[in-house]
């Protein structure tokens, strides 16, 4: 009887600290999900984050369309 409650607090630290690591586990890994997912969407909308900043890939517009989408805007029409 002695020796069984000596090693119970052992076998209750280590049980807690099993359960600690899976929870920690399971936060890393919804983590980096959620971190990877947000990268793929924010790089088809032309948005890349890295070390030195962000950087947002602006979609190259003729002078036509320039022309047009502003007299309509100043018109007030929409134009997509």
């Amino acid at each position: 009887m002695s020796t069984l409650t000596r090693l119970l607090p052992l076998l209750l630290l280590v049980i807690l600290l099993s359960i600690f690591g899976f929870i920690a586990y399971a936060i890393y890994t919804v983590a980096t999900d959620v971190k990877t997912q947000t990268e793929k969407r924010m790089e088809r909308k032309h948005v890349v984050v890295t070390k030195e900043g962000m950087r947002v890939g602006v979609k190259e517009v003729g002078r036509e369309g320039y022309v047009d989408r502003t007299q309509s805007a100043a018109n007030g029409k929409k134009v997509k």
